[in-house]
Formats: structure tokens, C-alpha cells, sequence
């Protein structure tokens, strides 16, 4: 059987968070559209071939348990978290200082090994404690921007979808000055999208959902997604009170949408 681990560049202990950023990056620098050359380009095709084949079952939990048993058992191996004996503790470390970098780190450090939960307390935490908390402030921007994509998913897991939100925006604009994802921008922009369609109007107050669909309008995703966006906003404006501006954005997104449904509601209330 193949070795997935080696194929990945992770330990058999590695978490799923791991897993993720050690197959964007390898597929990164295997993409067929990279090599100039035929031969080079053929041999990129078989290995990203070889490196979908290791995601599809290390990703996945229950194939994952099938192939730790079958395989990865007869060598020693186990599925479950292996810590190894440095004589030094980096996160009992990182626990015991409080400064906003030290736990920065903390964040990023307990994403990676399998404490996603206290990674997500910590992080709200530190963003409702005064003064503020940037998190990208403490990373290099590629170490930002995967950390920040896998927090994101991690958030939206936990229904932390305003928090999600801020910094899925956050990546996609640092992603336009500078591709990094590349060919995996796709699935970030895809999950932004899913989040302010279906997410924020109905598990925020409308002042915050209000600041999130103001940003999603210049996160670029079209102009039949604009107009879902505007109908929502209609939406906030007119339960807070405020029905000109409301009125504004069902014209607005009427402009961009003709054809825009599920409004009937909002036209007789608003007199459109």
C-alpha cells in the first residue's frame, strides 16, 4: 500500500488541520500549470494524482481509521496523536505567557495539533479583550493566510460566523495583492460566499450582518451575488426602522438583478 504520510510530508499523528495546509502547499508546487516542459509537466499530473489519492483518504475520518488500521498499524503506527519527548514543552510554553504574540502563536500552534477547540476560545477571547486583537499582526502573510482560512473554517464550524467572516476577508484581500492560494482561491471565495448568503442575516444582530454585507460588496463575487447581497441588507434596514435605505438597496439590487427573487415581500412593504 501506498505511504500517504510520506506522499503528504506529515507524521501518522499529524491532525487534520495539518493534513489541510500540508496538501494546499505540495499542490501548490505540483500543479501541472506549473512545469514549462512536457516531461516535467507529465510527472507533476502523476504526483498530483498520487497527492489528491492521499488527501481523499487522510482527509476523510472513517478512511482514514481504515487505512491506520490495515496499514498503518502493521508498522507501528496509530491514528491517534503522538507527542514526542523533546524535553521541552512548546505549548505549555506558550500557555504560560500572556502576551498577545505568545498566544497569537498559541492560536496557530493548537490549530495545527488537534486543540482546535481552544484554539477558537482563545482567539475570541483575545478579539473581545481591550485594545483589540489582529491576528495577522503576529504572522508572516502566507503563515496568516492558511492559519486564518483554517480558523475561519473552524469558527463556522462553531456558528462564529461574524468572526469567520471578518477574517475570510481579510484573506481574500491579501490574496489579490499577492496570489498565494492560487488555484485553491476558488474554495476561499466559495466559502465566504456561502457564509454571507446563508449565514449572517440569520445568526447576527442586522447592525453587525449590516457591516458584513457592506464588505462583502467589494469582495468582487458578481453582480447576480451583489444583488443577493442588497436584498438582504433591504432586509436589515427595514426591520431597524430605516425604510429609505432600504428602499435604496431593493432599487439597487433590482439594477443588478432584474430577475431577483424571493422580494415580494419587501416590494409590498417598501411600495417598489
Amino acid at each position: 500500500m501506498e505511504d500517504w504520510y510520506r506522499i503528504l510530508g506529515v507524521k501518522p499523528s499529524a491532525s487534520a488541520a495539518e493534513i489541510k495546509r500540508a496538501f494546499r502547499l505540495r499542490a501548490k508546487a505540483l500543479h501541472p500549470d506549473i512545469p514549462a516542459n512536457a516531461a516535467d509537466r507529465t510527472r507533476s499530473e502523476e504526483q498530483m494524482r498520487e497527492l489528491l489519492r492521499a488527501w481523499e483518504v487522510l482527509s476523510d475520518i472513517s478512511l482514514r481509521s481504515q487505512y491506520d488500521t490495515v496499514w498503518a498499524a502493521s508498522r507501528g503506527y496509530t491514528g491517534d496523536t503522538v507527542r514526542e519527548s523533546t524535553g521541552f514543552d512548546y505549548r505549555m510554553w506558550l500557555l504560560a505567557r500572556n502576551d498577545t504574540e505568545s498566544r497569537a502563536k498559541l492560536i496557530f500552534f493548537d490549530l495545527l495539533h488537534g486543540f482546535e477547540d481552544a484554539a477558537v476560545a482563545e482567539y475570541l477571547e483575545r478579539r473581545t479583550s481591550p485594545g483589540g486583537f489582529t491576528l495577522s499582526r503576529y504572522f508572516d502573510r502566507e503563515d496568516f493566510m492558511d492559519c486564518g482560512f483554517i480558523l475561519a473554517e473552524e469558527l463556522s464550524f462553531r456558528n462564529e460566523f461574524y468572526e469567520a467572516f471578518l477574517l475570510l476577508s481579510e484573506v481574500i484581500h491579501m490574496e489579490w495583492k499577492k496570489p498565494y492560494f492560487r488555484h485553491f482561491f476558488p474554495e476561499a471565495v466559495a466559502f465566504t460566499r456561502d457564509i454571507v448568503r446563508t449565514k449572517i442575516a440569520l445568526q447576527i444582530p442586522d447592525e453587525l450582518a449590516l457591516d458584513c454585507f457592506e464588505t462583502a460588496l467589494e469582495l468582487r463575487f458578481g453582480k447576480k451575488d451583489d444583488a443577493f447581497i442588497l436584498k438582504l441588507m433591504s432586509g436589515c434596514y427595514l426591520r431597524i426602522g430605516d425604510r429609505e435605505t432600504a428602499r435604496l438597496c431593493l432599487l439597487q439590487a433590482l439594477k443588478f438583478d432584474p430577475a431577483l427573487t424571493g422580494i415580494r415581500d419587501l416590494k409590498k412593504a417598501l411600495e417598489v
